[in-house]
C-alpha cells in the first residue's frame, strides 16, 4: 500500500484503536505510544512535554503569531501519566539509543494514515468571468532559461482566469519566488508530454491538492500521450488530483483511457479546448514527418496552441440612432448586442453597423513547439494553420491577424530555413523566441537561492564552489546578446529573444505589444559581493579566518570552541586524495521546493570512477547545472552509474525521469550500460508505466534485494559479511515485532531474489569499478518501504603499505531515529541524516515520522560517527534552520550546492560558527505567505545562542 502523496501536510486521525495515545492539537493529532523493542523491557521515553514544560527559549528567539494552545492528553493517557514519577514525566527525548525505545506514528509507517483522513473532493476554481477584461497578457515564465534543463512556461493572464502552458521542473519554485499564485490557475496545457515539459506537473498537482481544507484541482490538457503520464503518476498521486486530465488527438489503441476524458477528430482539424466569452483556445497537432508506416512514437506529438480573444465592439453612437428614428430605450441595448431593430419613426430597419463604430479584432497568440526539423517539415503543410497566415502569397478569406507568436522551439530548429520560411507567413506578428538561448545562461533565474549560494561561496569557497552560471567558462562562452534580438530576415515580423517575465500585452488594446517593465534586473556575482560587503563589512576577515583553517591555524577558534579540536581523524581518511569522493548536496529541503532550498538530492562524485545519486527530487538536473555549469552537468549525468531512491514520496524521486532521459540523450550512439536504479517496489510501478512514454535506459533493483541478508544470500561461496549495517530483517522488523507489518506488507510481497540475481551481479560489478565494496539498503521508520543506505569504499593501503579500511557513508532517507539507523551508522565516516524539525517540534516530528535536529545528532553520537551532516529541513526554515550549537560537536548543517570533499571532513564542523555571521540579519526574517503558498507555517530561522 502506498503512502499519502502529500507526505508532510496531513496527520492521521482517530488512531486510538490502533495503539496510539491521542493528543489534541490544532496542527496534528495522534501518536503511537512508545514501546520497547528488546527484552528486558526498557522504560520508554515519554513524549515531548507540553509547551509550558519546554525549556525557555533564549531572549533573542521570536516566533510570529500567538502561542500554540497547550496540548492535552486523553483521559486514558492521563491515567497512565499519573502513575509516572516526576523524572519520567520530564523526559524530553523521543529516542534513547541506550534503551532502543522510540516513538513513531505507526499508522503512517504502515501507510494506513490515508484511511484516517477524510477523503477530499478536490474542487476546481469557478469564477464569474469578465468579458471586458481590463488586463490581459501573455508572459514568459523563465524556468530553465539559465540551466536549459527544462522548457520555459508561458502564463496567459486574465482578470478572472489563468492558463499555464507547460509545467517543467522548477515551475513551483519559480512561482514561489515571483509571487505567481498557483491557486488561481484554471488550466495547464502541455505542448508535448515528456520530462522536459511536464516534469513539474506531479509536484504541482500535489501542491494544489494540499491548498486549504478541501484542496484544489486543475484542468490538464495534452495530446493522447498524456494518458501514459497519468497512468504513471497514479503510483504516488491521489486519483482525485488527476480526474480533470484531458487528452486530445488520435486514441492510443493499446491504452485504456478510463477514467480520463479525451477529444478525438480528424488529425488535421483543430481541437477547441476552451471557448468562453473571454478566450478561445484551440490545439493543432504537429507530428514529425514519418518515413515508416508505424507513425510517430509516444512523446513525439507536439502541439500548436492558438489563443483568440473576442473582438472589441465599436462604440455605440446615440446621435446616429436618433437620426434613424430610434427613441432611447431597450432598442439601444439590442443594437449593442448585435441585433437589428425597427425604427420608431421611420419605416426602416436599423442594423448594428448603422449606429456602432468599427470593431477592433481580438488579439491572436500562437504558442508553437516544434522540437525537431522533422516536425518543421510537417509544419508547412498543416491545413488548419492557413486561417492565420497573413503574407500575400498565403492570404485566405477570413484570415485572422496573428499579433504574437511565442516559439518554444529550440534554436537549432528556428534557425533552419524550413522554419524561417514558415515564420514569413506571419507578416506583422511579433515573434518571441523562447527556446534555449545562450544569452540567458549567465544570469540566474532563481535569484534568491543564487544570492545565498554566492554569499556562501564568498565565505567558504572550499565547501561552496562558484555557481556554474557565474564560472569563467560561462562568462567566456556568453555571446553578444544584441545579435539575438535582431530579425532573421527583413521579410519577417520583429523577432526578439524571450527574457524572464517578458510580457506581451493583449488588453487594453491601446497597450498592445511587448512590455519589458517586469523583467528583473541582471543579478551578477559582483553585485552580490558588493551587497554582502556593504551589509556585513567584517565578512572579509571571516573569509580569511576560514582560509587559515586549511593551514591548521585555528588556535583562537579552538580556545573559544574547545570541542572543535576534539576529534581524531579516522584511519580511513589517512592521506586521502581529493579525487577519491565528494558529496554534493543538490537539494536540502523537504516536501516542496522553496526559494532557498530545493528538494532532496545528493550527488556522490567518485570522479573518474563514476558517480551515484541518492534520491532525486524535482529539479535535480537543474541543480546539477547550477553547480557544474551546462557542460559539467552533462558530464556528471553521463558518469551516473547508479541512482538510489529511499522511498516513494514525491520530494525524493520526481526528478528521476528527467535525469534518466537526459542521460539517454547524452549517451545515444555511445556504447554504455543502462543506469541501475535501486528503489522501493512502488517506484518500479511508476518507472515501468512512464517508460511507455519515454525510454529511460535503466534497470531496476528493489531496495529489499540490496539488504545485508539479500546480499549474503547471493554470495553462497563466501560467509556472510559483517558490514555494521544491521540485518534488514533484524530485530526491529523481525517476526513478532511491532514493526513487522511495516517492512513486509502483504500487498507488496518480497521480491524473488533469484530473479534479481543478474541485476545484483551487475550492481556488484559496477560498485567494484567505482572502488566501492558495499551498497546496502536497510529499512527505516517513515512510510511503507522506506530505506536508508550504507555506501562503503574498498580497503586501501597507506603510505607505509599498511591496509586501512575504506570510508563509510550512511544516508538516512526520511526516518524517525530508530535502533536500525544507529546500527547501520556505527563507525561511519560521514552520516547524512534528515533533521526536518527543530527540537521544540518533536511532537510534530513523531506525527510525521521525521527527526528533529537533536535526535539526528544523537543518532550520530550513539553510533560513533565521525561527521554528521543535517539535511531535509522543513521549508518553514527559509534560509537556515533553528539549531542549538551546544549539540553540534561533530555536525554541520547542509545548504544547497554544498560540496564536501572527503579530504576536508576534518574542517567541516569548524565552519558552523561562521554561518552566524553570514546569516545574522536573518534572525527575524518572515516570509510573506498567502493562501497558495508552497510552504506552510513558516517561522523565523536562526541559531539559538
Amino acid at each position: 500500500m502506498l503512502t499519502s502523496s502529500m507526505p508532510h501536510r496531513h496527520v492521521p486521525q482517530n488512531l486510538s484503536l490502533f495503539g496510539f495515545s491521542p493528543r489534541k492539537s490544532s496542527s496534528f493529532a495522534l501518536f503511537l505510544r512508545p514501546f520497547s523493542l528488546y527484552p528486558p523491557i526498557f522504560a520508554s521515553s515519554s513524549p515531548s512535554p507540553s509547551p509550558s514544560r519546554r525549556p525557555p527559549r533564549t531572549a533573542g528567539y521570536r516566533r510570529s503569531g500567538p502561542s500554540p494552545p497547550r496540548r492535552k492528553w486523553s483521559s486514558f493517557e492521563e491515567q497512565k501519566r499519573k502513575g509516572r514519577s516526576p523524572m519520567e514525566k520530564e523526559k524530553a527525548s523521543s529516542f534513547n539509543p541506550s534503551s532502543d525505545s522510540f516513538e513513531f506514528n505507526k499508522r503512517r509507517a504502515e501507510g494506513l494514515d490515508k484511511i484516517d483522513k477524510p477523503k477530499k473532493n478536490l474542487k476546481r476554481n469557478t469564477r464569474t468571468l469578465n468579458p471586458t477584461n481590463t488586463i490581459a497578457y501573455v508572459q514568459i515564465l523563465g524556468t530553465g532559461m539559465d540551466t536549459q534543463d527544462t522548457s520555459p512556461s508561458v502564463l496567459l493572464f486574465f482578470d478572472k482566469q489563468r492558463f499555464i502552458f507547460n509545467a517543467g521542473e522548477g515551475l513551483q519554485r519559480f512561482c514561489t519566488e515571483h509571487k505567481i499564485k498557483l491557486s488561481k490557475v484554471d488550466h495547464i496545457f502541455l505542448s508535448r508530454v515528456c520530462s522536459e515539459t511536464a516534469g513539474g506537473l506531479p509536484g504541482l498537482l500535489l501542491t494544489l491538492a494540499g491548498i486549504g481544507e478541501e484542496g484544489l484541482s486543475v484542468n490538464v490538457w495534452g495530446p493522447s500521450d498524456l494518458k501514459y503520464l497519468v497512468d504513471a503518476m497514479r503510483s504516488f498521486i491521489p486519483r482525485a488530483a488527476m480526474v480533470h486530465t484531458r487528452s486530445f488527438g488520435p486514441s492510443l489503441n493499446t491504452y485504456d483511457s478510463t477514467p480520463q476524458s479525451g477529444l478525438s477528430k480528424p488529425k488535421d482539424d483543430a481541437y477547441v479546448l476552451v471557448d468562453d466569452e473571454v478566450v478561445k483556445i484551440s490545439a493543432i497537432l504537429l507530428e514529425p514527418s514519418c518515413t515508416e508506416e508505424s507513425g510517430s512514437k509516444p512523446g513525439e506529438t507536439a502541439v500548436i496552441y492558438v489563443c483568440e480573444l473576442p473582438e472589441i465592439k465599436g462604440k455605440f453612437d446615440p446621435k446616429k440612432a436618433m437620426a434613424l428614428g430610434l427613441r432611447a430605450g431597450p432598442k439601444y441595448s439590442y443594437l449593442q448586442s448585435g441585433q437589428s431593430v425597427k425604427s420608431d419613426f421611420k419605416d426602416i430597419t436599423v442594423h448594428p453597423s448603422d449606429v456602432m463604430g468599427p470593431s477592433v479584432p481580438g488579439p491572436v497568440v500562437l504558442l508553437v513547439d516544434c522540437p525537431t526539423e522533422s516536425h518543421a517539415e510537417e509544419l508547412l503543410s498543416i491545413p488548419s494553420m492557413k486561417t492565420y497566415y497573413s503574407c500575400p502569397d498565403n492570404l485566405t478569406d477570413g484570415a485572422k491577424l496573428v499579433n504574437c507568436i511565442i516559439h518554444l522551439s529550440p534554436a537549432s530548429v528556428t534557425n533552419s530555413s524550413t522554419y524561417q520560411s514558415w515564420m514569413k507567413r506571419f507578416r506583422s506578428a511579433q515573434h518571441i523566441l523562447a527556446g534555449h538561448e545562450r544569452k540567458n545562461m549567465e544570469f540566474p533565474i532563481l535569484r534568491a537561492s543564487s544570492r545565498i549560494t554566492a554569499r556562501l561561496n564568498y565565505l567558504c569557497p572550499q565547501f561552496f564552489p562558484a555557481p556554474g552560471f557565474w564560472s569563467p567558462q560561462h562568462v567566456n562562452n556568453s555571446i553578444n546578446s544584441t545579435s539575438l534580438s535582431k530579425c532573421f530576415d527583413s521579410n519577417l515580423g520583429e523577432s526578439i529573444s524571450a527574457e524572464n517575465l517578458l510580457k506581451f500585452t493583449l488588453r487594453p488594446h491601446s497597450n498592445l505589444g511587448v512590455d519589458r517593465t517586469c523583467i528583473p534586473s541582471r543579478l551578477t556575482s559582483l553585485r552580490v559581493m558588493d551587497e554582502l560587503l556593504s551589509e556585513i563589512p567584517e565578512i572579509s576577515s571571516k573569509t580569511e579566518e576560514i582560509k587559515r583553517l586549511w593551514n591548521g591555524q585555528h588556535n583562537k577558534m579552538m580556545i573559544e570552541e574547545p570541542w572543535l579540536g576534539e576529534s581524531t581523524v579516522p584511519s580511513c581518511l589517512e592521506n586521502i586524495r581529493r579525487d577519491d569522493m565528494e558529496i554534493v548536496l543538490l537539494g536540502t529541503g523537504s516536501s516542496q521546493p522553496s526559494k532557498y532550498r530545493n528538494v532532496t538530492a545528493i550527488y556522490v562524485d567518485l570522479f573518474s570512477r563514476g558517480s551515484i545519486l541518492l534520491d532525486c527530487g524535482e529539479g535535480t538536473l537543474g541543480q546539477l547545472k547550477r553547480r557544474y555549469g551546462l557542460e559539467g552537468a552533462d558530464e556528471a549525468v553521463r558518469n551516473l552509474r547508479c541512482i538510489w531512491i529511499s522511498h516513494i514520496h514525491a520530494d525524493h524521486h520526481t526528478g528521476l525521469a528527467r535525469i534518466l532521459a537526459r542521460r539517454r540523450e547524452l549517451l545515444k550512439g555511445v556504447a554504455h550500460e543502462p543506469a541501475i536504479v535501486v528503489g522501493p517496489r512502488p517506484l518500479k510501478n511508476f518507472l515501468d508505466a512512464y517508460q511507455r512514454l519515454e525510454d529511460l535506459d535503466m534497470e531496476f533493483l528493489d531496495c529489499r534485494n540490496t539488504t545485508t541478508t539479500s546480499w549474503a544470500s547471493q554470495e553462497t561461496t563466501r560467509p556472510e559479511k559483517n558490514t555494521n549495517s544491521g540485518n534488514a530483517e533484524g530485530s526491529l522488523f523481525s517476526k513478532g515485532s511491532p514493526m513487522q507489518s511495516i517492512y513486509k506488507r502483504s500487498s507488496t510481497p518480497l521480491t524473488d531474489n533469484s530473479s534479481a540475481l543478474p541485476f545484483l551481479k551487475k550492481l556488484k560489478n559496477v560498485l567494484g569499478e567505482m572502488g566501492l565494496e558495499d551498497l546496502i539498503s536497510f529499512p527505516v521508520v517513515h512510510c511503507p518501504q522506506a530505506f536508508g543506505v550504507v555506501v562503503k569504499a574498498v580497503k586501501r593501503k597507506n603510505i607505509a603499505g599498511d591496509e586501512i579500511p575504506g570510508w563509510k557513508m550512511v544516508y538516512s532517507g526520511d526516518t524517525r531515529p530508530c535502533p536500525e539507523m544507529v546500527e547501520a551508522s556505527k563507525g561511519a565516516t560521514v552520516l547524512i541524516h534528515e533533521a526536518t524539525f527543530e527540537d521544540a517540534l518533536v511532537e510534530e516530528a513523531v506525527a510525521k515520522n521525521h527527526s528533529t535536529t537533536k535526535e539526528a545528532i544523537n543518532v550520530g553520537s550513539s553510533a560513533g560517527v565521525y561527521r554528521t551532516v543535517l539535511t531535509h529541513f522543513s521549508q518553514r526554515y527559509p534560509k537556515i534552520p533553528v539549531i542549538d550549537e551546544s549539540h553540534m560537536h561533530n555536525t554541520c548543517i547542509a545548504f544547497d550546492m554544498m560540496s564536501i570533499n572527503m579530504a576536508d571532513l576534518h574542517v567541516l564542523p569548524k565552519i558552523l560558527p561562521y554561518f552566524k555571521t553570514l546569516f545574522r540579519n536573518q534572525v527575524v526574517e518572515e516570509e510573506e505567505t498567502d493562501d497558495d503558498s508552497l510552504m506552510s507555517d513558516k517561522v523565523p530561522s536562526f541559531f539559538i545562542n
